[in-house]
């Protein structure tokens, strides 16, 4: 289920520009009259008509105070306040108005939060976390990205794959001295999750545990937590330590938790540079 916001405008060219160019959203739907905008899964619908709406007021909100930070210096021109921590709600934010005198909030939240990632915004952004916050994840945020572990799909839904959870300070330690400067960053997360395969449930355990992984590494990243791939790890000292049978495959050993630091976003081929049609 989804919705649409919408607002009456006296100058709709207008203030389709200024949303899409001044603020930075995109453009969903043209309907002519009417124009539907989109920030993350945000939709905002403007219709030109003989009368302004003012109720209410738009926010945008970001990962980080950075990004907030990076807008506010955009839109300084038109900013009605400075950015500001707000201590009742727990929140970074500015205020500005539109062309049309709407008042414009942009803020990010200063606490964890339920998810909000679109599927392309989880695709596009996931980003592989070699640094961590020094702080634990809660149970019940971790049993959440469990929750949307169980649907990965799996060979003829043997649902062969499990996960083995490490909070142990010492077999992180270990787990993490195993291939150098590649496993490095287990050590730097308060937990770290094996995600494995049992070769009695299924014949393709490495493409199970393999999706499975990712399943996981996307999951935790819709609920703010980052992950790295480490590979390798399907050897007999991690089997031997995390107690995990020697015929059952790991797919990866990957640290989990909030990351200290994003990284940007690496340089990437055009979609047409990585597909061949074949006729």
């Amino acid at each position: 289920m989804a919705g649409i916001i919408f607002f009456k405008t006296k100058n709709l060219d207008s203030i389709r520009d200024f949303y899409l160019l001044t603020i930075g959203m995109d453009l969903w739907l043209d309907q002519k009259d009417c124009v539907i905008l989109k920030h993350g899964n945000m939709l905002l619908g403007f219709c030109e008509r003989d009368e302004i709406d003012h109720g209410g007021m738009i926010t945008l909100f970001y990962r980080t105070k950075e990004e907030v930070d990076s807008v506010y210096e955009k839109l300084k021109s038109i900013a009605t306040t400075e950015p500001i921590e707000n201590q009742k709600y727990s929140i970074y934010q500015f205020f500005a108005k539109d062309p049309e005198d709407r008042v414009l909030e942009f803020q990010c939240f200063l606490h964890q939060f339920p998810p909000y990632l679109t599927g392309t915004e989880a695709l596009i952004t996931r980003r592989s976390i070699r640094t961590f916050e020094d702080k634990p994840v809660p149970d019940e945020l971790l049993w959440q990205v469990f929750e949307h572990c169980r649907y990965a799909p799996t060979s003829k839904n043997s649902q062969s794959y499990y996960f083995v959870v490490i909070r142990d300070r010492n077999k992180l330690e270990l787990l993490a001295s195993l291939r150098g400067s590649s496993s490095a960053p287990i050590a730097r997360a308060p937990l770290a999750v094996a995600i494995c395969s049992d070769s009695a449930k299924t014949l393709r355990p490495e493409q199970d545990g393999c999706i499975a992984a990712y399943h996981l590494m996307l999951a935790a990243w819709l609920h703010g937590l980052g992950t790295c791939w480490i590979a390798a790890m399907n050897r007999e000292e991690v089997k031997d330590l995390l107690v995990i049978p020697k015929n059952h495959y790991v797919a990866t050993v990957t640290p989990l938790g909030f990351p200290a630091k994003v990284p940007g976003v690496p340089l990437r081929r055009e979609a047409r540079e990585t597909v061949i049609f074949i006729d």
